[in-house]
C-alpha cells in the first residue's frame, strides 16, 4: 500500500476554522489523473491539490481538482499550495507554481497575506440582466442597470453580477447554472467595517454548490470594478467578504490597476492581484 503525506489549509482565513478549506497531496507524481479525481471526491472540498514535484527555481507543478473536474487555475488552491511549499523553497519571498494557466508566482507580505498575481483578465460576453435575474431568484431590480452582468476570466470564467445592495446578495439562490460555470454576486458593504464588499459565488457545474471564498473569481472581480470604475477611476485596493451564508467566513485583498494608473512593468497593460492569510489546519498520510 503506497502513502502520501497531505495537509489541510484554510485559505482567505482571518481566524481559525474559517475561510475556504484546501487539502494538499505532496509527492503525487505517480498518482494517475483518474486516482488524483477520486482523492478530490473522497476530501470533498471545493479544491484539492497535487504537489508533482520541482524546484524554487524551476517552479513546483502543481494540479488542481475540484471534486468533479480539473482545473487549470483556481485561487485559493495557488496560495493554500504556496504557503506549504515555502520551507521546500527555503523561506523564499515568493514561490511560483506552474498550473494548467502557466506560472503564477505567490509572495508573502511581512503582514502574513499572501498575494499571488493572476494572468491578465480577458473580458467576455455580457448577460441579460433578466436572465441572470431568473437565474438568482430576485427581481432584476435588485442587479444594478449602470453596470453590464459581464463573463470575465483570469483562468476561469466567471459572470460578474453587480447588486443593488446586501438584501439581494443574501436573497441570491441560483438555479441551475446555465449562465456560466461559475457565478459571482458582489454587493456594496461586507461583513464587517472593514470590508468594501460582500460576495458569494456559485459553480454548480464544477461541483461547488457555494464556494467560501474564491481567488480566481474575486480576481475577475477586481479587473471588473476597474474596468468599469466602479469605485472610481482610479486602482482598486479593497477587502471584499465571502462565505458568511455558509459559516466560513473569509476575507480576501484585492488589487487592479491598469496602465494608465501607473506602477506597472513595462508592456503590462493590466495587473490584478488577490490576497489572503492561511493557516494550517491538520497534517497527516494518505493511504493509497
Amino acid at each position: 500500500m503506497a502513502s502520501n503525506r497531505f495537509c489541510i489549509t484554510d485559505v482567505f482565513a482571518e481566524g481559525p476554522y474559517a475561510g475556504n478549506q484546501l487539502a494538499t497531496v505532496f509527492d503525487a507524481f505517480a498518482i494517475s489523473s483518474e486516482e488524483m479525481q477520486q482523492i478530490a471526491r473522497e476530501f470533498n472540498f471545493s479544491e484539492t491539490t497535487f504537489v508533482g514535484g520541482g524546484s524554487s527555481d524551476a517552479g513546483f507543478d502543481v494540479r488542481i481538482f475540484t471534486p468533479t473536474t480539473e482545473l487549470p487555475f483556481a485561487g485559493h488552491p495557488t496560495l493554500g499550495t504556496a504557503f506549504l511549499l515555502r520551507d521546500a523553497a527555503d523561506g523564499a519571498a515568493a514561490v511560483t507554481l506552474n498550473l494548467g494557466v502557466g506560472k503564477i508566482t505567490v509572495t508573502f507580505g511581512d503582514d502574513g497575506v499572501l498575494w499571488m498575481r493572476q494572468v491578465a483578465p480577458d473580458f467576455r460576453d455580457e448577460v441579460a440582466a433578466a436572465d441572470v435575474a431568473a437565474e438568482l431568484g430576485i427581481d432584476v431590480a435588485g442587479i444594478r442597470a449602470d453596470a453590464p452582468c459581464q463573463i470575465v476570466s483570469t483562468g476561469i470564467p466567471f459572470l460578474m453580477v453587480p447588486l443593488v445592495s446586501h438584501a439581494e446578495l443574501v436573497a441570491a439562490r441560483p438555479g441551475g447554472g446555465s449562465l456560466s460555470e461559475g457565478l459571482l454576486v458582489f454587493a456594496p458593504d461586507g461583513y464587517t467595517a472593514d470590508q468594501q464588499l460582500g460576495c458569494r459565488m456559485f459553480a454548480r457545474e464544477l461541483g461547488v454548490g457555494e464556494d467560501p471564498a474564491t481567488g480566481s473569481a474575486n480576481g475577475c472581480l477586481a479587473a471588473y470594478l476597474r474596468q468599469h470604475a466602479l469605485l472610481g477611476d482610479g486602482p482598486v485596493d479593497i477587502l471584499v467578504g465571502q462565505g458568511y451564508e455558509i459559516g466560513r467566513p473569509s476575507q480576501l485583498y484585492l488589487r487592479a490597476r491598469l496602465a494608465t494608473d501607473g506602477g506597472l512593468d513595462v508592456g503590462e497593460a493590466f495587473r490584478v492581484e488577490v490576497g489572503g492569510r492561511t493557516r494550517l489546519v491538520a497534517e497527516g498520510m494518505l493511504q493509497r
